[in-house]
């Protein structure tokens, strides 16, 4: 997919960000050697195998190239050693807020045997408050600066919440179907659905705001996709059920205070 993105884009800087799952060498190692390379941001472990760059071969030197120098601390060793060096930065954390870390960087190979080399930036990330554990992320780009690497890796939470937002309140990834195609066309679908229902709403509102449902145990300050699929039902449904209601008066017609509270009650049910 990456490769594709790549062609698609020839021109233009990608920046992938993605969770530890993705900090394998054969990937990263793909991503680097492409003639525009696609720069690549992850977790990584604690206990990786980070070294210095190969030395310079010494002319007439004979025998295979060196594929690294010598073996740098792990960052766990560099976590918990008194003399790292650590730079204090105010980021952007999940739901706006910002909070003051410690940052400490540099620059290694990541090495492992029979596997492609992969020159890397290391960021250590830690609370002064030591409310959140020590984390660490790696950049494929040596020159991007620590502070816009974590920036960039916080942007991830949105893509995150996307996904849990699609889980709950639309089903993705708890259909019940037996053929692989049918699950391959449905999850797309749900995803498109869910961009369908931003977007339907974005319109309705034309430029004001929409209201953020709040309750006692539970304060929001701005508003999710349930509130935009719960306003969205509303628009929806009374016109539905108008166009279909019948012009004779044989029908008992329910208060309307009723009505929109069985209404409300039933566009906010995930």
């Amino acid at each position: 997919m990456l490769l594709q993105v790549r062609r698609w884009l020839p021109g233009r800087r990608l920046v992938v960000v993605a969770d530890s799952a993705y900090a394998v060498l054969e990937l990263l190692a793909a991503c680097v050697r492409l003639a525009n390379p696609v720069v690549m941001i992850t977790r990584l472990r604690l206990d990786a195998a980070l070294y210095d760059p190969p030395p310079s071969r010494r002319p007439g030197a004979k025998g295979r190239p060196r594929k690294k120098g010598q073996r740098q601390p792990t960052l766990a060793a560099r976590l918990a050693d008194p003399a790292t060096v650590w730079q204090r930065c105010e980021v952007s954390c999940y739901g706006s807020s910002r909070r003051e870390m410690q940052l400490a960087s540099g620059t290694a190979v990541w090495y492992h045997a029979g596997l492609p080399v992969v020159p890397i930036r290391w960021v250590l990330i830690r609370d002064p408050v030591g409310k959140f554990k020590a984390q660490a992320l790696l950049c494929t780009d040596l020159a991007v600066m620590p502070a816009q690497i974590v920036a960039w890796f916080i942007l991830r939470w949105q893509v995150e919440v996307t996904f849990e937002e699609v889980r709950r309140h639309l089903g993705v990834e708890t259909q019940r179907q037996w053929s692989d195609l049918a699950i391959l066309r449905t999850t797309p679908a749900l995803l498109g659905l869910f961009s369908l229902v931003t977007l339907m709403v974005h319109h309705l509102l034309q430029g004001t705001n929409l209201p953020a449902r709040q309750a006692a145990w539970y304060q929001k300050a701005t508003p999710s996709f349930s509130d935009a699929l719960a306003f969205l039902r509303l628009q929806l449904w009374p016109a539905r059920i108008i166009w279909r209601s019948s012009t004779k008066p044989d029908m008992v017609e329910i208060p309307r205070g009723l009505l929109d509270c069985l209404t409300d009650t039933l566009a906010f049910v995930t």
